[in-house]
């Protein structure tokens, strides 16, 4: 129908034998189309007896692929306006292109304006990450291609940046910021990199094969937020009532496990790879979240309390 419809959009002479002849297809399959998009997508088709071919009696900009409901197109608008929120990262535009096709693709008639309701929607993430799209891309087009590429990279904390040459594996968006995931060749070992933190890449001609058993999912499976490691840490954690429910109402972990208190508290067990992540997610709330376990993150925790106290004042 696709076919059909290119072709009389351009004005070509359309008939049943150059459509069977042109998609392989019988005479029946043609008609049967033909009065499909007529009688069903409501294109406007007839056929001119004069010249012996089917037209178009008006001008036709779209094929009318994608059909929904109220429900679903609202959806739709309200994962457009979610969109505004990566306006400037990497995806913004094909995004947006891609909202655009879809909507070309929509019927014309719409029985219902979604702008009311959608003014009951927004959307905020604090602290975006930036990503430069000279980084972005060529780091991309080497994870689809499978090429080893350079780079140089600033670890945290330091000033200066040092080479690096990778299998990039894949790129994730983590806590609003975009990390490579990808074989350190000369640590022989797989890192995470903060594209922020990336400059000069460069893909090489040199190829490589992904290893069967990686997985997203697998890597990140014993972080937090972004860290994982090699450790196995059962962490627990006793928030007080003023902000159990806030606690309760989100998943912060695939491993979590949590058990009501007397009082209105809650406990919540993780198992985790690394330390570092979980211990600011403690800090952030302050004094009503105490960590009972492991030994090191209490110690750890207790060590920034005091030196907090020294800056702020006993």
């Amino acid at each position: 129908m696709l076919r059909i419809h290119e072709e009389l959009r351009r004005g070509a002479l359309v008939n049943c034998t150059m459509l069977m002849h042109a998609l392989e297809v019988s005479r029946k399959t043609v008609v049967r189309d033909i009065a499909f998009m007529r009688d069903r997508l409501e294109l406007p088709i007839e056929f001119d007896s004069g010249v012996q071919a089917y037209r178009y009696t008006e001008k036709v900009n779209a094929f009318p692929t994608v059909n929904v409901t109220e429900g679903e197109l609202l959806a739709l608008l309200v994962a457009q306006r979610a969109l505004e929120q990566y306006r400037g990262t990497p995806f913004h535009h094909q995004l947006e292109v891609a909202f655009g096709k879809l909507a070309g693709g929509l019927r014309d008639k719409i029985s219902f304006s979604p702008a009311d309701e959608l003014r009951a929607v927004s959307f905020k993430n604090i602290g975006l990450g930036k990503t430069d799209l000279t980084v972005f891309n060529p780091l991309s087009a080497a994870v689809l291609k499978g090429v080893e590429v350079g780079f140089d990279y600033r670890k945290p904390g330091e000033t200066k940046s040092g080479p690096r040459r990778v299998q990039p594996y894949h790129l994730a968006n983590r806590e609003n910021s975009w990390y490579l995931i990808a074989y350190d060749l000369e640590r022989s070992a797989l890192r995470t990199f903060a594209l922020p933190r990336i400059g000069a890449v460069v893909a090489t001609a040199e190829k490589f094969e992904r290893p069967e058993d990686f997985s997203p999912e697998k890597f990140f499976a014993s972080a937090l937020g972004v860290l994982g490691g090699e450790g196995d840490f059962k962490v627990v954690i006793r928030f007080d009532a003023t902000v159990a429910e806030r606690v309760r109402e989100r998943e912060w972990h695939e491993s979590q496990e949590m058990r009501e208190l007397d009082g209105g508290g809650l406990e919540v067990k993780l198992r985790l790879g690394a330390l570092s992540e979980v211990e600011q997610w403690v800090l952030g709330w302050g004094a009503a979240a105490e960590v009972v376990g492991p030994a090191e993150l209490r110690a750890s925790v207790k060590k920034t309390v005091a030196a907090l106290g020294k800056i702020y004042g006993e």
